[in-house]
């Protein structure tokens, strides 16, 4: 089959606390990872790096508001807005007082392939 259609309550999306979709291997996807995050108000994620996996990610903000802490810069996030990480640097996500809901792609760092730009 040439696609893969899901729904987010689908039961091959592996799912912590209602909060953490984990989408990548439900969809069959081999060339990035993908997660959908929702953190109620208030609630800060881990702080972490992705240096161990090489990974850069893209946060991309779906609703809500909140910060997105980068190597000690606080950064204010939420709807509307895009974030790219490099590996190494440290990540912290916080939600605002309505929560916030954002998707996480990540790659290895230079692994971009020689598609030209649309």
């Amino acid at each position: 089959m040439a696609y893969t259609l899901l729904h987010r309550d689908d039961d091959s999306i592996q799912n912590f606390r209602g909060s953490f979709f984990k989408i990548r291997d439900a969809l069959g996807v081999t060339g990035f990872g993908i997660n959908e995050v929702s953190l109620p108000a208030g609630v800060q994620g881990p702080e972490h790096d992705e240096a161990e996996y090489d990974e850069e990610e893209v946060y991309v903000g779906l609703d809500g508001s909140g910060s997105i802490t980068v190597d000690g810069d606080e950064l204010a996030f939420g709807q509307g807005w895009y974030l790219r990480v490099d590996p190494g640097a440290t990540r912290q996500v916080k939600a605002g007082p309505e929560g916030l809901r954002f998707l996480v792609v990540g790659g290895v760092a230079g692994s971009r392939r020689g598609r030209p730009q649309l």
